[in-house]
């Protein structure tokens, strides 16, 4: 599995993992050396939302946005159990799954580990991560998989559409319901920062590129250039995060710990309820497996920005989206080595064929210096 996968992803991709693991190492470095700069850095706040925070962010998500092609929609039409199969789970199973791991885990069996006040903020955390369905990374588990780059873009762009409408109301719902604050000013300021003007401002960018300057040049000039932009702003976001909750890091390691543990089970469970129902409605397998991966990975940088703007960057909901980051790609590869494996087994059931990957989709998943 790792050698064969690590050969298609980049450097960044590959060692996610470590690198976010060095960023909580350096954060916390630097925010138990010099205190004071948490308190610089809180000061540059509006309307509960960290200025520094937000610029970070969007620079990470806005060049995700350029990646999803909106016109794929028009291909909604076609293959449509595997939409069904990646809209119910993603909306109407993986949110409340994710609750009722969560719930359990936070103030049933870690009951004794963790204070009931750090409870409820991972829990907001947990329930952030499950409501945003993977965006970007979700093109490189698919390439992996030998999924379909073509329907892998329809799937991605139908579940970023329901998010525009279906994220607030749903967070709301189960946030609510443990009983935990949610100012929605704030949680709706967050989506329309986060997602919808990124959003609009990567279709406007790249539907004028295309069809100022063609799509071979926006894929092969103009995407390569997001890159080093994307990374630094997360590795920033992530330092910066840590900064502020490396007291609560020291004086709680086993933590980290325990967040991830309801975090890879809700993983496993959600590409298992999605592979499992494409396997089951004989969906072949280039469908099948984008259609687990979509719901199994989490689009955590929304998840992120949202937990810092209503809970704060030391509030244990953010330390639980960095988790999220954490553990991410570890989980994602186990799930591509699963769907590789069985891909005989979904192929016997439905006669599928391996699809040729695109340029576009080499784009998206492999670094210009590793094609």
């Amino acid at each position: 599995m790792g050698t064969s996968s690590a050969k298609r992803m980049n450097v960044f991709e590959r060692y996610l993992t470590l690198w976010v693991a060095l960023c909580i190492v350096a954060g916390t470095l630097i925010g138990s050396r010099f205190p004071g700069l948490a308190a610089f850095f809180d000061r540059f706040t509006v309307a509960s939302i960290s200025i520094p925070v937000a610029v970070l962010i969007w620079l990470m998500i806005y060049p995700m946005m350029l990646k999803v092609d909106f016109a794929s929609i028009r291909r909604v039409g076609e293959r449509r159990q595997g939409l069904v199969v990646t809209t119910v789970v993603n909306w109407l199973i993986k949110p409340f799954s994710m609750f009722g791991i969560a719930w359990l885990f936070f103030n049933v069996i870690f009951k004794d580990l963790i204070t009931p006040d750090l409870a409820q903020q991972y829990l907001a955390g947990a329930v952030l991560l499950g409501a945003a369905p993977c965006t970007a990374m979700v093109f490189v588990w698919s390439y992996l998989a030998d999924g379909d780059p073509a329907y892998t873009l329809v799937q991605v762009a139908l579940n970023d559409l329901i998010m525009l409408v279906a994220f607030v109301p749903i967070v709301s719902l189960l946030l609510g319901v443990s009983g935990i604050p949610v100012p929605w000013d704030t949680l709706a300021l967050s989506v329309v920062l986060f997602v919808v003007v990124p959003l609009a401002a990567g279709w406007f960018t790249r539907h004028s590129l295309i069809r100022s300057r063609g799509e071979a040049w926006f894929n092969d000039s103009f995407l390569p250039r997001f890159g080093p932009i994307t990374i630094v702003a997360l590795l920033a976001t992530l330092v910066l995060i840590f900064i502020f909750q490396g007291e609560i890091i020291v004086g709680n390691p086993l933590h980290i710990l325990l967040i991830a543990v309801p975090l890879a089970l809700q993983t496993f469970l959600i590409f298992g309820i999605a592979y499992g129902w494409s396997y089951w409605w004989r969906i072949e397998h280039p469908v099948a497996a984008p259609a687990g991966f979509i719901g199994a990975s989490n689009f955590f940088e929304l998840a992120v920005a949202v937990a810092i703007a209503l809970y704060g960057l030391t509030s244990g909901a953010a330390l639980a989206t960095v988790v999220g980051v954490l553990v991410e790609v570890p989980l994602m590869l186990t799930l591509v080595w699963i769907a590789k494996k069985t891909r005989v087994a979904v192929c016997a059931r439905h006669e599928c064929a391996l699809p040729r990957v695109g340029a576009a989709v080499e784009q998206v998943a492999i670094a210009p210096e590793d094609r």
